[in-house]
């Protein structure tokens, strides 16, 4: 028989650097769960993702134990990373913070695809665009 489910907790967590401090200790302990068993499993699971920030879904069951899956960072996330930005424009649409190439464009889309809610790279490609010109990031 399967495990009741209580709860899903969904929290972006460093890469490789949970620590019981928040946002991770309170959100698990509310739940009666066992902190530093979810930090040393998450850790060793995304350490080799370190300085990247990455989204985890926790299932909480009923009887105090859990799992979890870790997602791709988000695609904003990506887009710094590709091009080696900190952040996005402060005013986007008046300030440009950099240019994104299509072929970046389309790598992170790929990269993501699992994530988003389309099939299509076309589209996934145009989500990534989108979420470029809302940091303030032209499209080239």
């Amino acid at each position: 028989m399967a495990k009741k489910i209580k709860t899903i907790i969904k929290l972006t967590i460093p890469a490789g650097a949970a620590t019981p401090a928040p946002p991770v200790g309170p959100a698990l302990g509310q739940h009666g769960l066992p902190i530093m068993e979810f930090v040393k499993a998450f850790n060793d699971k995304t350490a080799d993702q370190k300085g990247t920030v990455v989204p985890a879904v926790i299932t909480v069951y009923e009887d105090r134990t859990f799992s979890f899956i870790v997602k791709k960072p988000p695609v904003a996330e990506m887009i710094k990373k590709a091009l080696g930005k900190d952040k996005g424009s402060q005013k986007p649409g008046k300030e440009t913070a950099g240019k994104l190439t299509r072929s970046q464009a389309e790598e992170i889309a790929k990269a993501k695809m699992e994530d988003l809610n389309t099939d299509d790279v076309t589209q996934a490609i145009k989500i990534v665009e989108g979420v470029a010109r809302s940091m303030g990031i032209k499209v080239n």
